[in-house]
């Protein structure tokens, strides 16, 4: 698809904000994509993936929420958009692999297609992605490869450049390192500070990440037909 320019998504500067594949004609599927979604702290995105929901273009349920901080954002607005949410505290379990082995149990309970890490601050083990194969996405605040890890938005001030976004990607074991579905990009000005780039780039994760969903879920249920 060619890319989308949007001048219309600003905080306090009109700029064009640069989407590929640009965002068009919404899929739609036989039966709604059954998500599960990982948060871990104010919920902007999983809540951008419930309104994609309710307005029709996201042909999706978001069955469980899962967080793992007790009293987080993303539990509130779970409880007032009615979603169920679970928390699985990391600071109970034992492992990585552990707190992974609960939540891949959680998900299957709940019947769930594919993970959305929508905020999720933890690095998760082949323990989930193996119970998900390609079906375990997330979102991450750079024009990847660029800027991986942590402090990506800190990383992107301080290198110089120019030209920010956010990134949906397919988890794998390497961080920040899986096959890329869809990005956004923003300009960096000469006087912005971490606060106004990440509210800049955040204006297009809750753009980018219900329409990056689409995208695999496209993907998810071609591959099931393909395999009968």
């Amino acid at each position: 698809m060619p890319a989308q320019s949007d001048p219309s998504q600003t905080d306090s500067e009109c700029y064009p904000a640069l989407i590929v594949p640009a965002i068009g004609t919404w899929p739609r599927f036989d039966s709604p994509l059954r998500l599960g979604v990982m948060a871990s702290g104010t919920g902007t995105n999983f809540e951008a993936l419930h309104d994609a929901i309710a307005c029709g273009d996201l042909d999706a349920q978001i069955r469980v929420l899962v967080v793992n901080n007790p009293g987080c954002g993303a539990s509130e607005r779970a409880r007032r958009l009615g979603i169920r949410c679970e928390l699985r505290d990391h600071r109970r379990f034992a492992s990585r692999e552990a707190m992974d082995q609960e939540l891949a149990r959680t998900f299957k309970n709940e019947d769930i297609e594919a993970v959305v890490m929508a905020g999720w601050m933890r690095i998760v083990t082949p323990v989930l992605i193996d119970a998900f194969p390609g079906r375990l996405i997330n979102i991450h605040p750079s024009l990847l490869p660029s800027f991986k890890g942590m402090d990506a938005i800190g990383q992107c001030l301080k290198s110089g450049v120019t030209i920010a976004g956010c990134t949906v990607h397919e988890v794998l074991k390497d961080v920040d390192a899986g096959p890329i579905l869809a990005q956004a990009s923003v300009p960096i000005f000469c006087d912005d500070d971490r606060e106004r780039l990440t509210r800049r780039i955040q204006t297009q994760e809750h753009r980018l990440l219900p329409w990056a969903t689409a995208i695999a879920g496209q993907r998810w249920r071609s591959a099931r037909e393909t395999q009968g």
